[in-house]
């Protein structure tokens, strides 16, 4: 409270709230197309292929890729989040593909830039989509090998800086990464782009639909004492000053923007991390938090319309400069509208 509110009947909050001009000339808290990040996937094939475990998502081929840039800068939409749905017979356990100057992402950067190059586009530095295990390191005794791993993300770093792309967003979570890219960065003259840290990403259960939509299994929800499960590298859900020693590492690494995944079941964090250190803050509304939303609408238990918005607000309320969500053109014509 920041001063004495007067008593009732001298105040009635409600006054504020009785016509529709009134609300808007009031709000707080207000959302619009540049707080979107559009996240999609690309896949090898032709066209458009559904999601069955994402109602309404589809794995869009570079093609399409190239027409979802053209329409994110009709709708004001500032960037996109592009994740690859790689063919099963180019991972290995290594995820050397992931550094093949011609692989899926690179190609799909290249034509979206062509596309629309006034739109930002933002590539995941990890290497689950290209590994047969599905796990973001390099697996070495049974153990994920951070500094290995390492060394692999710079190595898809540069390829993806090569093939034009505006941010690097390492998800990984292995110790150190930031720092190495950031080098990375700064000595082969990509001194402007950008790093947007997945600083605090959780070992989550809402990432199952994601897993589906990029073919990468179902790990995650594993025996904990196995040494290669994500537990191990992904955060603990029940901690929080974890994730500001994870923001304030990767910020003094070099990390220009930082994340929080998952988005709603972590609004805590986002503002903890935004109260601490008042820089950009985003996060992502993950695959199961769509899930959940258009499952619930499709069967007509909520309004699916008002739930996104709603949904989307709440991370600005909560101090979020903005949220990668799947949402992002329905958000955005809504908001349009």
């Amino acid at each position: 409270m920041t001063g004495p509110i007067a008593p009732y009947p001298m105040s009635r909050p409600r006054r504020l709230r009785q016509t529709d001009w009134v609300r808007r000339l009031v709000r707080e808290t207000v959302l619009t197309p540049n707080d979107l990040i559009w996240s999609m996937v690309v896949h090898e094939g032709e066209g458009k292929v559904p999601v069955a475990s994402m109602p309404g998502m589809e794995r869009l081929s570079v093609a399409e890729c190239a027409k979802a840039a053209k329409e994110a800068k009709a709708l004001g939409i500032p960037a996109i989040a592009v994740f690859p749905h790689v063919d099963g017979r180019k991972k290995d356990a290594l995820g050397t593909e992931a550094f093949n100057p011609d692989n899926i992402v690179a190609r799909a950067v290249k034509a979206m830039k062509d596309a629309a190059p006034e739109v930002g586009i933002m590539c995941d530095v990890a290497l689950d989509p290209f590994t047969v295990n599905g796990h973001d390191g390099i697996i070495e005794a049974g153990r994920i090998a951070n500094d290995a791993t390492v060394e692999a993300l710079v190595r898809q770093g540069r390829m993806q800086a090569q093939a034009g792309c505006d941010i690097l967003a390492p998800s990984d979570m292995m110790d150190g990464r930031c720092a190495a890219l950031r080098a990375m960065l700064e000595t082969e003259g990509h001194q402007d782009m950008l790093i947007m840290s997945y600083a605090a990403k959780y070992a989550s259960a809402f990432y199952g639909p994601y897993r589906d939509a990029i073919g990468s299994g179902k790990l995650g929800s594993g025996d904990i004492e196995n040494p290669a499960d994500k537990k191990t590298y992904q955060m603990d859900p029940a901690n929080t000053d974890e994730a500001l020693r994870e923001v304030a590492m990767d910020l003094s690494e070099g990390a220009d923007m930082v994340m929080v995944k998952p988005g709603m079941p972590y609004l805590d964090i986002v503002q903890r991390v935004v109260e601490a250190f008042r820089v950009p803050t985003f996060a992502f509304q993950v695959s199961g938090e769509y899930a959940m939303i258009m499952a619930a609408a499709n069967n007509g238990w909520l309004d699916g319309d008002r739930a996104v918005l709603e949904s989307l607000g709440a991370f600005k309320r909560a101090g979020a400069a903005g949220v990668i969500t799947y949402f992002a053109p329905r958000a955005a014509k809504l908001l349009g509208a």
